[in-house]
């Protein structure tokens, strides 16, 4: 009885935010912000659910791919419609960039301390060890980071980075999906709808991915839009708007499901999401924004330009990637770790100014994490970028240990 009402208050928290905007009904800014900020949440349940289902037919990885991808459907909706619309309104150039910016900063410097927090709080221990599993994952977002440094050198999107990010994509995605599939242990309305036969077991968790999926990117943009008019209201600064509130919407359901997933047990599962996810932004979303921006230009090699300030804000955001990626290269990510990275994130969040010192403090750690962990990244390229493992490379929940 738990299971089925839980199942059924994730979908009723869906309704008023699917009502308002089917029907196209304009209420207040503050009450649109809660209905979408409700259906965001509800599909966000309903998404944890299908992808913990999921991996009784593919692999854990694979499934949290999947996850991370129809998660982060609403920060591309809005960063395209950014870039799209550049090619009208050049200022809008900037928005993209500051939206993608700030959405990968708030993944590490809140979403991944958090799961951190989580893991202490559940366990009780200062350091959370991850999975050989994950070297796939951390072997792609160390390439893709390390390409991120040639955007702010060429100071602007171009095709070239569609060109190399997007097959880069694939590339992550052909490998996590030649891994092995594995039977969790499914609590609650996972469990429930993990008890179905095969064949309505399919198709119910097809039905959850593609309704939750839906309901986000149908209510992503009018719910960022609903943020951003509640805060311009209070004479909030436009520009820190897009590329703090509207990110904090598109990203509010994976930073949901990999906190649901942490304080189930499944520290290194929810972990695993958001790596993911952050291998989505710095790949197949970076890798769109030019083809979005030369599609809506009518010349696919014109290359959307950066201003200073977004080179500056692409340095810091490669930066602190580069320096998440060093704490990880011995596969244990500590409290410690955590809260540098947090603390670091807090610091340039409230001064602005901070971007220069900050990155060369996020480059100046990466050194020495890389430097002193140089041992564990020919091991990371080789098992994550193309080495095929004899025993299922999934991941083992904190639950099963």
């Amino acid at each position: 009885m738990g299971s089925w009402f839980a199942l059924i208050v994730a979908f009723g928290l869906t309704v008023p935010g699917l009502y308002l905007r089917l029907t196209g009904t304009h209420t207040s800014a503050p009450l649109q912000s809660v209905a979408f900020g409700l259906a965001v949440l509800g599909a966000a349940f309903l998404l944890s659910w299908a992808a913990e289902v999921a991996q009784l037919e593919i692999s854990q990885a694979l499934a949290l791919a999947v996850l991370a991808l129809i998660a982060v459907l609403p920060e591309y909706a809005v960063d395209l419609y950014f870039a799209w619309t550049a090619a009208a309104k050049p200022e809008y150039g900037a928005y993209a960039a500051a939206n993608m910016t700030g959405a990968n900063r708030l993944l590490i410097g809140v979403a991944w301390p958090l799961i951190i927090l989580i893991f202490w709080l559940r366990k009780r221990k200062d350091v959370l060890p991850l999975e050989p599993a994950h070297r796939v994952e951390l072997s792609f977002l160390g390439v893709a980071t390390l390409y991120a440094f040639l955007i702010p050198l060429k100071g602007s999107f171009s095709l070239l980075d569609s060109i190399v990010l997007l097959p880069l994509f694939g590339w992550y995605v052909w490998r996590v999906a030649r891994t092995h599939a594995d039977h969790p242990e499914l609590v609650g309305p996972a469990e429930l709808i993990g008890r179905l036969p095969r064949a309505a077991r399919r198709v119910a968790t097809v039905v959850l991915f593609l309704f939750a999926g839906a309901v986000i990117f149908m209510v992503a943009e009018p719910f960022a839009e609903s943020l951003v008019e509640t805060g311009a209201a209070l004479g909030f600064d436009r520009f820190l708007l897009i590329q703090w509130l509207a990110p904090f919407a598109s990203e509010a359901p994976e930073f949901i499901i990999a906190a649901l997933l942490a304080w189930r047990g499944l520290a290194t599962a929810g972990f695993g999401a958001l790596i993911s996810s952050k291998i989505n932004q710095w790949s197949l979303l970076v890798g769109m924004i030019p083809i979005a921006y030369g599609l809506a230009s009518g010349n696919i090699l014109k290359p959307l330009a950066l201003d200073a300030h977004q080179v500056q804000e692409l340095w810091l955001t490669a930066s602190q990637s580069l320096y998440a990626m060093g704490i990880m290269l011995n596969l244990l990510i500590s409290i410690r770790g955590a809260a540098t990275l947090f603390v670091l994130f807090l610091i340039q969040f409230i001064f602005p100014g901070t971007h220069i010192p900050i990155s060369i403090v996020y480059l100046a750690l990466a050194a020495y994490l890389i430097v002193r962990d140089r041992g564990h990244i020919l091991l990371l390229l080789r098992d994550g970028l193309w080495k095929q493992e004899r025993e299922p490379l999934v991941a083992v929940s904190e639950a099963s240990r």
